[in-house]
């Protein structure tokens, strides 16, 4: 029997990255994954790519209406969740003294706010037992130039995951974060203007790991399924680092 066979999932953010490389990996171990992204083309390419068991469904985590969507088409679909990945978010550079109002708005929107409505709005589909994964971030716990309010959100998602293992205890839903740490992602790709500046910061990156690289999606991808399955059964409320020992050593 596969790891999570007739499981239903839903990953936001399932479009590109690491959430698509989940998606795949869930579905290639027996579940059936709802993927969500703001973008219809990628979410095509990707409905394409993962091949079966698989509804995309278009929206803005942000946008309360675009989740209510989401967990609609669920509901008529399955009628149930069993595996949320809150994963969809992002961020950008911005020194203390040119922070604007705007990225401040953005990052908390898309990290916080739409991570929390993730979750609370799919409480009435979760089945009793099931399994929250939230995408945090090492820069939840390290230091980084120019990045406080990406770094902000990702610790107040470390906060959610301790939070709402108690207010779920009663239901048996687990609630867990993955930090990644240094990842080859698109996302990451877009923080850099260049090639040349791409080529520095991932330098800059592999030279404070340990490991001597960076991670993979699915490195990421491996984590959460073990996270979402019944091997991780006495484990919730944790921060599980997959980085490499960059923010461990």
């Amino acid at each position: 029997m596969l790891k999570h066979e007739g499981k239903v999932a839903v990953i936001t953010g399932g479009n590109s990255g690491i959430g698509l490389a989940t998606a795949q990996r869930l579905v290639s171990e027996g579940a059936y994954v709802f993927i969500t992204g703001r973008r219809q083309t990628e979410l095509d390419a990707a409905v394409k790519l993962i091949g079966k068991n698989v509804t995309a469904v278009q929206g803005d985590v942000a946008n309360l209406i675009d989740l209510d969507r989401l967990y609609a088409t669920v509901k008529q679909q399955k009628g149930r969740v069993d595996i949320l990945f809150a994963n969809a978010g992002g961020g950008e550079f911005a020194p203390l003294g040119s922070i604007t109002e705007a990225h401040y708005d953005k990052t908390f929107n898309a990290n916080v706010k739409g991570l929390l409505f993730t979750v609370q709005k799919a409480l009435p589909l979760f089945t009793n037992g099931g399994s929250i994964i939230l995408n945090a971030s090492i820069v939840s716990i390290k230091g980084t130039p120019a990045l406080s309010v990406y770094s902000a959100t990702k610790a107040a998602v470390r906060s959610f995951a301790r939070t709402w293992t108690l207010d779920l205890k009663d239901r048996r839903i687990r609630v867990n974060a993955v930090s990644p740490g240094p990842i080859d992602t698109p996302g990451v790709d877009s923080l850099a203007k260049t090639a040349e500046e791409l080529a520095q910061f991932k330098a800059a990156m592999i030279s404070a790991v340990p490991m001597g690289r960076m991670g993979t999606s699915d490195e990421i991808a491996k984590a959460v399924s073990f996270l979402a399955s019944d091997d991780a059964s006495f484990i919730t409320g944790i921060e599980l680092f997959v980085d490499g020992g960059m923010a461990q050593v």
